[in-house]
């Protein structure tokens, strides 16, 4: 079967993504139209932000017997409803999974349990490949039966390894996923690569950002450490946040312990928004997420 293809199950589902203007009628031109057809919605999440004049977001649940079949002819219908009220929309097959290829460099704890969580099939991706500016991990990955790609970021040399990078992801992903990724990337990158790119921080942002994060934690005698997962801006560590948590710390806790409890909070909080985007419960507004 086509690593890109979901369980079986999914293949009469589709996830219809709306925003734009909030106006009354919406609801009820979207609920029409799906019923014309004769879906059957099983969730339905919307919310506007001022329902005089504000943004408007719904996420739509749905299945439709032989949809492969009126999948298109559905999607020349919703055109022409939703661009009446001007709005942005997308309409997604469940049973396609999004492409993703994951970055890291030495640490291992979020990349391989993504590849865990994927191999287990609780998470809804199809990893395509791992791209490291170091090989360490290169024996580990091809135990998951996934293509692993050593492309080092040299002094003076970023442009060339980026490049390297752009020819591996072009067409190839819908999504970047920066597990522990040491590396900055430059406006350049982010402009080019064309998808969106997901990145776990590990702190509870704002909070003791740049190296050492938890020396910096030990030395302020915290009582809370935490991890924030958002989408990668030419702004270092300030673009839109997905998913974060915390969990209490002591005095009685070392620098390395402090590190080991993060790294589990690191994990559960960048798993938590891969899967969220990927099922298309994320929607962006500025700077800031709808999440449902």
């Amino acid at each position: 079967m086509d690593s890109t293809v979901a369980d079986p199950q999914q293949e009469n589902t589709a996830r219809l993504i709306v925003q734009g203007t909030d106006c009354p009628g919406i609801v009820r031109a979207i609920t029409g139209t799906l019923a014309d057809f004769g879906a059957n919605i099983a969730s339905l999440d919307q919310h506007t932000s001022d329902p005089e004049g504000g943004r408007f977001f719904q996420r739509t649940l749905f299945s439709l017997p032989n949809l492969s079949a009126v999948v298109e002819d559905l999607r020349t219908r919703l055109g022409e409803v939703l661009n009446e009220f001007g709005m942005e929309w997308q309409l997604v097959e469940a049973k396609r999974l999004k492409r993703v290829a994951v970055f890291a460099s030495k640490s291992d704890h979020c990349l391989l349990d993504l590849l865990w969580r994927q191999r287990r099939g609780e998470l809804p991706v199809s990893i395509t490949m791992v791209v490291s500016n170091h090989p360490d991990l290169s024996d580990d990955v091809r135990a998951f039966g996934i293509p692993y790609f050593y492309v080092p970021v040299e002094k003076g040399r970023r442009e060339e390894a980026e490049a390297r990078h752009l020819e591996l992801l072009q067409d190839n992903v819908d999504l970047v996923v920066l597990a522990r990724y040491m590396q900055v990337l430059t406006e350049d990158f982010i402009n080019r690569v064309g998808v969106p790119i997901i990145n776990i921080h590990h702190s509870f942002l704002p909070a003791f950002i740049g190296a050492g994060p938890y020396r910096k934690a030990k030395e302020r005698g915290v009582k809370l450490i935490g991890a924030t997962a958002h989408y990668v801006t030419k702004d270092l560590d300030e673009g839109p946040i997905i998913a974060q948590d915390v969990i209490s710390v002591t005095h009685r806790e070392t620098a390395d312990d402090l590190q080991r409890r993060g790294a589990d909070v690191e994990r559960r909080v960048l798993s938590t928004a891969v899967e969220a985007h990927c099922e298309d419960r994320v929607l962006r507004d500025g700077n800031a997420t709808i999440v449902f």
